[in-house]
C-alpha cells in the first residue's frame, strides 16, 4: 500500500536549482524545441507533458547531455553550466533514468549500482562486500521492502528494477534527477512503488523534470506542470492551480485556460 505523503510548499524565493533559458534546438530544418524557459528548484518536482513529438524528451536530452542545443543557456544554483555530454551533466550532478533503465540484466542489485564505478580494496581487487553493504544502506533509505539484493535484476519485478535505477543514482550524489515515464507499463502496486520513491526523494531535497503521458499521476506527484506543443511552451502552472481538463486543453488546443481567464 502506497504511503501517505503530504505535499510540502516548495520555496522559490531563492535561486533555482535549475534554470534553462530560450533552449532552441533543430533536426534538419524542424524546430524541435523553439525558445523555451524552464526551472525547477530543490524539493520540487516539475512534470513536462506534450504529445509524442512535442518536443519535451528533446528539451531535457539538452539538460542531460544527450543532445546539444543550439541556442540558450543552462544554469546549475545560477551559473552557467556547460553541458555538452552525458559526462558533463554527471558533473553537476544531473542524473536520467530512461525508461529502459540501462540495467544489466544478469547481475544482481550491487553489481548494477556500481557498474562502471565498481568499489575495490587497498589491492585493486572488486570489493563485492562493501558494494553489497553500500547497496543494502541505499536501499534501506530508498525502498525498506526491497529484499532480492544478490538476484539477477532479470528476476526483479518492474518496480523493483525501478527501485535499483533510482539508488543508483541516488548513491552518487544526484541533486537533479531526470525521470522518463517511470511507471509506464507497471501494475497499479509497482507504480504506486515507484511514487513513493518519487516522493521519498523530493523529500530529501532533490529537484525532478518528471516526463509523464499520465495527467494523473502528475497531479498526484508534481508541484507544478508544464506542456510543450510543437516545440514551444505552452504554460507552467502550479497543480493546485490546475485541472486535469486544464492540463489536456494545453496538451490538445496548445491554449492555457488558466493564462486566458487571469
Amino acid at each position: 500500500m502506497a504511503k501517505e505523503h503530504v505535499k510540502a510548499p516548495v520555496d522559490r524565493s531563492g535561486t533555482p536549482l535549475v534554470s534553462l533559458e530560450d533552449i532552441s534546438i533543430a533536426f534538419g530544418g524542424i524546430q524541435a524545441v523553439d525558445k523555451v524557459s524552464l526551472d525547477l528548484y530543490p524539493g520540487e518536482v516539475v512534470g513536462l507533458l506534450g504529445h509524442n513529438g512535442a518536443g519535451k524528451s528533446t528539451l531535457i536530452k539538452c539538460l542531460s547531455g544527450a543532445y546539444q542545443r543550439d541556442s540558450g543557456t543552462i544554469r546549475i544554483d545560477g551559473e552557467v553550466a556547460d553541458i555538452g555530454s552525458p559526462s558533463d551533466a554527471r558533473r553537476y550532478n544531473i542524473e536520467t533514468i530512461y525508461q529502459t533503465l540501462a540495467l544489466a540484466d544478469n547481475l544482481d542489485a550491487p553489481s548494477n549500482l556500481f557498474l562502471g564505478r565498481e568499489l575495490t580494496t587497498p589491492l585493486g581487487l572488486v570489493d563485492d562486500a562493501k558494494m553489497e553493504a553500500e547497496t543494502r544502506k541505499i536501499m534501506a533509505r530508498l525502498n525498506p521492502n526491497f529484499r532480492k539484493i544478490n538476484e539477477p535484476v532479470s528476476a526483479l519485478s518492474g518496480g523493483q528494477r525501478q527501485s535499483v535505477a533510482i539508488a543508483r543514482a541516488v548513491y552518487f550524489n544526484a541533486r537533479i534527477l531526470i525521470m522518463d515515464e517511470p511507471t509506464a507499463a507497471l501494475g497499479v502496486h509497482e507504480t504506486a512503488m515507484v511514487a513513493d520513491l518519487i516522493k521519498e526523494l523530493k523529500a530529501q531535497g532533490l529537484g525532478i523534470f518528471l516526463i509523464s503521458h499520465d495527467t494523473r499521476e502528475m497531479m498526484d506527484l508534481c508541484d507544478r506542470v508544464s506542456v510543450m506543443k510543437n516545440g514551444k511552451m505552452v504554460g507552467t502552472e502550479k497543480v493546485e492551480d490546475v485541472t486535469e481538463d486544464d492540463i489536456l486543453s494545453m496538451i490538445i488546443l496548445g491554449k492555457n485556460p488558466v493564462r486566458e481567464a487571469a
